[in-house]
């Protein structure tokens, strides 16, 4: 079953992106839920016309993103925490506490576009950040005693 993404839908494509899905997974949740509409002929034709008028507004996002790439990768985030016996954390840092520190540092940020495994150990770390579809930057950060 062919469809087009209406949003951006995890492992399986972005928005605008027409894909090809079981027909269970399609009719029972994309459709149902508005991820997605079946890619019909007319359906097809408007969307190659709204790319057409999109693809210069996307050159300026992408070139955007390019700069916050930049600038971030210009950061070195420390993200303070409490500490046991050793180097364990009480807790754990994750991707809300990697938003946070990059707030901190005037990038605004969401939390679904950090990628982090949970760290639960003092140390230096990478998170995986996507400012854009064609923009993704490996944020490198320590995690540092809590004094």
């Amino acid at each position: 079953m062919e469809l087009i993404l209406k949003q951006d839908v995890e492992n399986l494509g972005f928005k605008d992106d027409v894909v090809t899905v079981k027909n269970g997974y399609g009719r029972n949740f994309l459709i149902p839920t508005g991820h997605a509409i079946l890619a019909t002929k007319s359906a097809i034709k408007s969307l190659e016309e709204t790319l057409k008028q999109r693809a210069y507004k996307e050159a300026k996002e992408v070139e955007q993103a390019n700069v916050i790439a930049e600038a971030i990768k210009a950061l070195e985030i420390k993200i303070a925490a409490k500490v046991g016996q050793g180097d364990k954390l009480f807790g754990s840092v994750n991707n809300i506490d990697v938003a946070e520190a990059l707030a901190k540092e005037g990038q605004n940020i969401e939390k679904k576009f950090i990628s982090v495994t949970t760290v639960k150990r003092l140390g230096k770390y990478n998170a995986a950040v996507r400012l854009h579809r064609s923009v993704n930057v490996d944020l490198e950060f320590e995690v540092v005693a809590q004094a």
